[in-house]
C-alpha cells in the first residue's frame, strides 16, 4: 500500500503519542476541579498553552482548544457573524474553502447572512481588486484559507490585513489547517485563525482557534466550565500536550521536510506532464505538498478507485467532501466542468520515498492505458 493522502490525515508521530500516553498516566485530575490533582493538571494545561503561545507569537490568552478544525471554523465564523449582525449581515470568502466554511456560510445565508465569493487569478490566488470593489460598510467578514486543500495554492494574506485596516468592522478569518509546517504561518493582523494537530502529525480529535484577546465572539457551546468562556467543556490535557509535541516538532524540521517533498513534487510534474491528456492543477507556485492533476475524459473517482485497487491510495477532492460533484476549486481556476470532474488529488509528507514515486508512476501508467480511450 502507498499512502498519498497526507493532507487528509499524518501518522502520528511517536513523540506525539508517547506524549500523549505519559500526560494521561501521570495527569488524572479535570483541569476544572478545585481540589490538588486538578490543581496540577490546570497547572500542566497553562504550562501546554503557554509553550504553544510561544510558539505561534501568541498570547496564551488568544488559544482555545476545540475538537478539529471544522469545529474552529464554526466557532469563529458564526460567532463573528452572531456578534457583529447588529453592524452588517455581509461576507466574502473563496470558492476554495473547506466544507466547515462553506457549509456555515450557507447556513448563514439561510439566516439572512449576504455572501460574496471571490473570483480568482489564474495561479488561484484570489483577485485583490475585487476584494476592494465587494467590500462595503456593512462587510463584517472576509473568511480565507490561507493555503486550499486541493489545489495547495497560498494565498496573499498579508496583502488582504493591508485592504482590510480600511474597514474596522471587517473581521479576518483565516483557516491555516494546510499551512502549518508547509509555509510560514503568522497571526499578527489576524482576527481569529484555524488549525488542527492531525495535519501535522499530530493526533485526531484537537484543534486550536486563535482569536485576538479582545475580540468578542458568541459561542457555540455553551454551559459547563473549560480554559476559556469561549468553548465550553471538560480540557483535554493530553490532546493539548500531544499537539504542542506536534507543533514544535513540525516548525523545527519544516525546511528540511519541504526539501525532501519538493524534489519529489518535481519528479511527479515531470513524469505526469508527459502524457497527452494529464493536466496539472495546482500551480507552480503551490505548496509542494498538493498536487492537484486531471485526465481528461475520466471522471476523478474513476481514477481513484482503479489506483486504489492496486494499492494507492489519493483522494478526489478534500475527504470532508460531497461525493459526485466536481471540484469547486478546480472549477473556480479552470473554468473546465469536465476537468474539475476529472481532478483527483495527490498529497505529499517527507515520509514518501522515492521508491514509493515511482512504484506510483508505474502503476499510474497501467491505469492510464486501462481508462484512457
Amino acid at each position: 500500500m502507498i499512502y498519498l493522502d497526507y493532507s487528509a490525515n499524518t501518522p502520528v508521530a511517536p513523540e506525539v503519542l508517547e506524549r500523549f500516553v505519559q500526560i494521561e498516566q501521570e495527569f488524572m485530575g479535570n483541569p476544572n476541579s478545585t481540589h490538588r490533582v486538578g490543581r496540577v493538571a490546570q497547572e500542566e494545561m497553562a504550562k501546554v498553552t503557554e509553550s504553544i503561545a510561544q510558539v505561534l507569537k501568541v498570547n496564551p490568552a488568544e488559544i482555545i482548544y476545540t475538537s478539529g478544525a471544522s469545529e474552529a471554523n464554526n466557532l469563529a465564523i458564526k460567532g463573528i457573524a452572531r456578534s457583529s449582525r447588529h453592524m452588517g449581515k455581509h461576507i466574502i470568502s473563496t470558492p476554495l474553502e473547506h466544507s466547515s466554511v462553506s457549509g456555515c456560510l450557507t447556513a448563514l445565508q439561510e439566516q439572512g447572512y449576504e455572501i460574496d465569493l471571490l473570483g480568482l487569478e489564474k495561479d488561484g490566488t484570489v483577485n485583490l481588486k475585487e476584494l476592494k470593489e465587494l467590500l462595503r460598510k456593512d462587510t463584517i467578514l472576509v473568511a480565507i484559507c490561507s493555503v486550499d486543500s486541493e489545489l495547495g495554492c497560498i494565498q496573499p494574506i498579508s496583502q488582504i490585513i493591508e485592504i482590510l485596516k480600511a474597514y474596522p468592522n471587517c473581521r479576518l478569518h483565516v483557516d491555516a489547517t494546510q499551512s502549518i509546517g508547509k509555509t510560514e504561518v503568522s497571526f499578527q493582523g489576524i482576527d481569529t485563525m484555524s488549525f488542527t494537530g492531525h495535519k501535522f502529525y499530530g493526533l485526531n480529535g484537537c484543534g486550536v482557534l486563535l482569536k485576538q484577546k479582545n475580540l468578542v465572539i458568541e459561542p457555540l457551546i455553551h454551559g459547563g466550565a473549560s480554559t476559556t468562556i469561549y468553548r465550553s467543556g471538560t480540557p483535554t490535557l493530553g490532546l493539548a500536550a500531544a499537539t504542542e509535541t506536534a507543533l514544535k516538532i513540525t516548525l523545527e524540521e519544516q525546511n528540511s521536510r519541504e526539501k525532501v517533498v519538493q524534489g519529489l513534487n518535481e519528479k511527479l510534474r515531470k513524469a505526469l506532464t508527459a502524457y497527452p491528456v494529464v493536466r496539472i492543477n495546482s500551480p507552480e507556485s503551490a505548496v509542494p505538498h498538493i498536487l492537484n492533476l486531471s485526465v481528461y475524459g475520466v471522471k476523478g473517482t474513476v481514477f481513484q478507485r482503479a489506483l486504489d485497487e492496486k494499492g494507492i491510495c489519493v483522494s478526489v477532492k478534500s475527504a470532508c467532501s460531497a461525493d459526485g460533484q466536481p471540484s469547486r476549486p478546480v472549477f473556480a481556476v479552470s473554468q473546465d466542468r469536465k476537468n474539475a470532474l476529472s481532478s483527483w488529488r495527490i498529497s505529499l509528507s517527507h515520509l514518501t520515498t522515492e521508491e514509493e514515486i515511482q512504484e506510483f508512476l508505474r502503476i499510474f501508467d497501467e491505469c492510464y492505458k486501462e481508462l484512457v480511450r
